[in-house]
């Protein structure tokens, strides 16, 4: 292949459409609580080239609350990329990005 080939194969891999894969009612309840928890939570929130970084207390709760985001978060939506970060200054941090397309499913589907 030549590279214009490759790089038309990399711009439709990352314009791909972004579904959930939740389908059970138990899960989407699930994810409906985690995530209404998680946006009370946040104390901040940044653009990034490709999603959004969000800024929290560093509380031992709030760890934990990121943290079951997260896990609920990859499980239904595998193309997000999580990084978290703890401080030493109290405060928690979380980068969820992606390919081209996920800030506005974080918009849409998150609303966050």
């Amino acid at each position: 292949m030549n590279d214009s080939t490759n790089h038309e194969t990399n711009d439709t891999l990352n314009t791909q459409s972004f579904s959930c894969k939740l389908t059970t009612p138990e899960l989407q309840k699930r994810k409906a609580e985690v995530i209404a928890v998680i946006k009370k939570q946040v104390k901040g929130k940044m653009e990034l080239p490709n999603g959004y970084r969000y800024s929290f207390d560093g509380t031992d709760e709030i760890l934990e609350t990121v943290a079951a985001f997260i896990k609920s978060e990859r499980t239904c939506c595998g193309f997000f990329n999580f990084t978290m970060a703890v401080t030493n200054d109290d405060k928690i941090s979380l980068d969820i990005t992606g390919a081209k397309g996920v800030k506005e499913f974080i918009k849409t589907e998150l609303e966050m």
